[in-house]
């Protein structure tokens, strides 16, 4: 990679060989290492347009350093949240499309969702953090436009399956209510019925499984979950220009992922009950219609 006059960039080859050493030593410092060092670095190449350093290495040693619960301090964690939901990580250059920003955001919200779980199982945020961590990853799932899933030369974006793996670790957490619930699901629909893409990565079933933890979890009444599904197939009921079969082959899609998610049916479960008929009303062919 260069940078700026052509200048090699040694900056961010020797954190490529870094991590691909502390990787070989099964994710553990050597003595005198300071984690909160590779921590900075880490963060200053989270969205690298190159995806073995973006995410075969920094991606993966946020995971593995997470898996030990001994490794990140809760000071080390509230000072990783503030930089990841600032202006130059998850929020960078946001509603911009077709860039390499993407990353940056697309990959700022794959360790906040880490946070997010951390919090679930050991809770370590105070309400006002909470609240920051609520808004912002609400905030970036209802703004984000870059929609892409995998390119053939930069690899993975895929926000939509980033930023529904933090909204399944938010809905999860115990200060959330059932307003927050409904928010998610509203940032949900707003994703599937997002006018521009048709999703074809498997972002179905990363959001399907947020409402399966609903059900799941007991998270909401059924039938406020039975109402918005059923609210997903109103874009059947208008003129099919491209926006609204966007709409309905996402959530048609979705819905199917659900289904799948769900296992065993009852025609009795009024949840279940409802994704069918929703599958039937959104599936033109099943209608006869194509």
């Amino acid at each position: 990679m260069l940078k700026g006059d052509g200048i090699v960039d040694n900056t961010r080859l020797k954190l490529m060989t870094e991590l691909q050493r502390i990787g070989k030593e099964h994710y553990q410092l050597r003595e005198g290492e300071q984690l909160q060092d590779f921590l900075t670095w880490m963060l200053q190449y989270i969205g690298d347009p190159q995806p073995e350093l973006r995410d075969d290495l920094i991606c993966t040693t946020f995971y593995e350093w997470f898996q030990d619960e001994n490794m990140l301090t809760a000071t080390e964690l509230h000072s990783l949240l503030a930089v990841l939901t600032d202006e130059q990580h998850l929020f960078y250059q946001i509603g911009s499309v077709n860039d390499s920003s993407v990353f940056t955001r697309a990959f700022s919200i794959l360790p906040i969702a880490l946070i997010a779980e951390r919090h679930r199982k050991q809770p370590f945020l105070d309400q006002a953090e909470f609240q920051h961590l609520k808004y912002s990853v609400l905030r970036y799932y209802r703004e984000e436009k870059d929609l892409r899933g995998y390119l053939p030369e930069e690899g993975w974006a895929h926000s939509a399956a980033h930023g529904a793996d933090a909204l399944d670790e938010l809905v999860q957490c115990p200060e959330s209510d059932g307003a927050l619930q409904h928010e998610v699901l509203a940032a949900i629909q707003g994703k599937l019925h997002n006018g521009m893409q048709i999703f074809n990565e498997e972002e179905d079933e990363r959001m399907a499984r947020i409402v399966d933890t609903m059900i799941d979890k007991s998270l909401l009444p059924p039938q406020e979950i039975a109402d918005w599904i059923g609210g997903l197939t109103h874009c059947a009921d208008v003129p099919q220009s491209r926006g609204p079969r966007i709409a309905r082959v996402n959530s048609k899609n979705f819905l199917r992922s659900l289904y799948f998610r769900r296992g065993k049916i009852s025609r009795g479960n009024i949840i279940d009950a409802a994704i069918l008929a929703g599958e039937a009303k959104l599936n033109r062919f099943a209608r006869g219609e194509d």
